[in-house]
């Protein structure tokens, strides 16, 4: 993965005051690394510089560090060696040994696949240098392809030691599974803990790809490589690769067992059992500069008593067949000693005159190509490293190397408008007196336009960005939770080159290479924990890296004690991972206080953490001192503890005062009033027409006195 930087400002700089920084070569998770020159010993190094945003990271420092410290620690030709460590300012670097050549990645992509031969050879350095390590008490943690280094001079290394440690140290990996997903031992995914099984397994998933061509497992997701790893077994190679031995079949499965105590102990056993195989096959790794060529006993005896040639797989020749067979015919007799004497010497006389003759011949040839390549027309002259400086600069350069510097122009997203980026033919190619030599300046990063990013998944939007050499950093990634499956890309903003103001860019814009790119990713969509209990659904949402807490309200419909629903975020946006998130749980239905004592309804009410207000009315149905009713709240929702909440006490029937007797009101008038008012008229007089002509001449009891509903008062008429 890259990461963020906008252009690169290290090269041509001297670091601590020794390494001059010559050009850019590869890029990493946690560093770049730079070929450099050693002023002090006069060499060509590799530098490997931490990103500059890693820098105040002290986990990553440490694990910088840690890679010095334990490949300084090997000492085996297979690894690559680290010279220095070092810190200049704010840039933390190490200084490695510089090998020029291929990364077995870039092998496969090439080949594809590789044959019998090529595959033991890699695997043969691979394991000797990995055993070293783990004789060293080390666990690599991230064999891969990439790691894997061909030098042009046939060397083979294993390098980056980024992610080494100690096997008695603490290999948890928490919630976090180091080294890379298509190499992961299924404890990694299980149990998180890694040892030298570990480096066994992910040896095994090499040895099949370099065999079938192809990793044995695959997904759109990492997670589904991850999940394959730890369930499924690792197939023969030969199913895709008919011509692989199986010898080599058997090897694969041993070293890739779901068990670790069923595979190797550490790459020393598994080179043991390597070794047998090349034994077995007569097949032997090919030639390298650190590592000659192996050849066994049991070949070398083979051969002899054959008597014949033998040539193996990679061109390695164990005894001779080359010539065939040679019929001897016995010796040649002579007439007698003395013509055998004289031919002999005439023999002897032609052969000197033969030597003199072709010793004078290449004598006269060496003097003739000596001048013509030392100062005569056919002399050349290296291109020098021009890399960093001006056209001025580099056409200064060119000339004193008698070389003629014809100016062309190039985008770069690293080197600095105005500088050299590179030459053609390339630095230090040996090159004609005279020639020309085209110097490519930058005109800074190129303006590229990119389309919407709706619908993609991460992977495929950084393939993206790795092609328009727009850069990002995984660790910037916002995720969220949202409707959108689990690792689709939801959003992206572009942090242009020397400006504070990002511009969205998720359906598509025109920015320019070197920019900087913030994804917002998708986890999938929050987990739904309605209706779940309580203790499983906090749970549920810690898992997902969430902080759940909990409110509760009294819900008539939903059991005690489960979930009722989340509380929406207090801002607009989606939940991430580390937000706090409520969720509300269930009390069961409201405590009713309906016809009990107003001191029972305020107790129960009391004891379910709710603040009983009491208002009273009069009731005709209810008697007094009972509740009527519970008010409903003044707003929508459910009841809560802590809240108020009013309870209507019964006064029992409303009291009905005795109407006052209008001036000169009949008896007829007065009984019609207190009806009226709900009472009941009484009078001596028998109803009927008389009480229209009798007026009231008093009430009993007396007007204003307080009855109840439907008592009598009696109307007393005058004379």
């Amino acid at each position: 993965m890259s990461t963020s930087q906008q252009v690169d400002p290290l090269i041509g700089r001297l670091v601590d005051g020794r390494y001059r920084v010559r050009a850019r070569i590869a890029r990493g998770g946690m560093a770049t690394v730079y070929v450099a020159t050693d002023l002090r010993l006069e060499r060509r190094v590799a530098l490997k510089v931490m990103h500059g945003h890693l820098s105040d990271d002290s986990v990553f420092q440490s694990r910088f560090i840690q890679e010095a410290r334990s490949a300084a620690r090997l000492s085996d030709p297979h690894v690559v060696n680290v010279f220095d460590q070092g810190q200049d300012g704010e840039l933390a670097y190490l200084v490695m040994e510089y090998l020029p050549g291929i990364t077995l990645r870039e092998l496969l992509k090439e080949q594809r696949r590789l044959t019998v031969t090529q595959t033991i050879t890699i695997m043969d350095a691979v394991l000797s240098g990995l055993a070293a390590a783990h004789r060293a008490g080390l666990i690599h943690r991230d064999v891969k392809p990439e790691n894997v280094l061909l030098a042009e001079d046939g060397r083979i290394k294993i390098g980056d030691f980024g992610l080494a440690r100690a096997s008695s140290a603490n290999t948890a990996t928490g919630q976090q599974l180091l080294g890379t997903i298509a190499y992961l031992a299924p404890e990694l995914v299980t149990r998180g803990t890694a040892d030298a099984r570990s480096d066994i397994y992910a040896l095994g998933i090499l040895l099949y790809e370099m065999l079938a061509g192809e990793q044995p497992y695959k997904g759109e997701q990492p997670m589904q490589i991850a999940f394959q790893h730890a369930t499924d077994s690792v197939p023969r190679p030969s199913v895709k690769n008919p011509g692989v031995p199986e010898q080599l079949d058997e090897l694969v499965l041993w070293a890739t067992e779901k068990n670790p105590d069923e595979r190797p102990s550490d790459a020393q056993e598994m080179l043991e059992r390597l070794r047998e195989i090349e034994r077995e096959l007569g097949i032997a790794p090919l030639p390298t500069r650190s590592a000659p060529a192996f050849e066994t006993r049991a070949l070398a005896s083979e051969a002899s008593a054959s008597g014949a040639t033998k040539i193996l797989p990679g061109g390695l020749v164990s005894t001779g067949e080359i010539t065939g067979e040679v019929v001897d015919t016995g010796p040649v007799e002579e007439a007698d000693n003395a013509s055998r004497l004289r031919r002999r010497a005439e023999q002897r006389k032609r052969r000197g005159g033969l030597l003199i003759a072709l010793v004078l011949v290449l004598a006269a040839a060496a003097g003739a190509i000596g001048w013509w390549f030392g100062s005569g027309p056919g002399s050349q002259v290296q291109v020098p490293d021009v890399a960093g400086m001006t056209f001025a600069e580099a056409q200064q350069e060119l000339a004193g190397a008698e070389l003629v510097a014809v100016e062309d122009a190039d985008n770069d997203p690293y080197v600095p408008a105005g500088q050299t980026i590179r030459t053609d033919p390339g630095i230090g190619t040996p090159t004609d007196k005279g020639a020309d030599v085209r110097v490519f300046i930058s005109t800074g990063p190129a303006e590229v336009t990119l389309e919407s990013f709706e619908g993609l998944s991460l992977a495929d939007a950084q393939s993206i960005l790795d092609e328009r050499v727009i850069t990002y950093d995984d660790a910037e990634n916002l995720l969220v939770f949202s409707d959108a499956p689990a690792d689709q890309v939801i959003g992206l903003d572009i942090l242009p080159a020397g400006t504070e103001e990002r511009v969205d860019c998720f359906e598509g814009c025109t920015v320019h290479e070197g920019d900087v790119a913030d994804f917002v990713v998708s986890l999938g969509p929050l987990p739904d924990v309605t209706g779940e209990p309580v203790d499983e659904a906090e749970q549920i949402l810690a898992d997902a890296g969430l902080n759940p807490t909990a409110t509760e309200e009294y819900a008539p419909d939903v059991a005690a004690d489960t979930v009722l629903r989340v509380e929406p975020r207090a801002e607009e946006g989606n939940w991430r991972p580390g937000d706090d998130i409520t969720i509300v749980r269930s009390l069961g239905a409201l405590p009713d206080v309906t016809g009990r004592s107003t001191a029972d309804a305020q107790q129960t009410l009391s004891e379910a953490r709710l603040n009983a207000v009491v208002v009273e009315e009069y009731s005709e149905s209810v008697p007094a001192d009972t509740i009527i009713r519970v008010a409903p709240r003044a707003e929508e929702g459910n009841w809560r503890p802590g809240d108020d909440i009013t309870i209507v006490r019964s006064l029992g029937p409303q009291p009905i005062p005795v109407p006052e007797v209008p001036d000169g009101a009949t008896v007829s008038q007065m009984a019609a009033l207190i009806r009226e008012a709900g009472l009941t008229p009484s009078t001596s007089l028998p109803e009927g027409i008389l009480w229209d002509f009798f007026t009231v001449a008093s009430l009993d009891p007396a007007p204003g006195t307080t009855l109840r509903r439907g008592d009598t008062v009696t109307i007393v008429s005058q004379g």
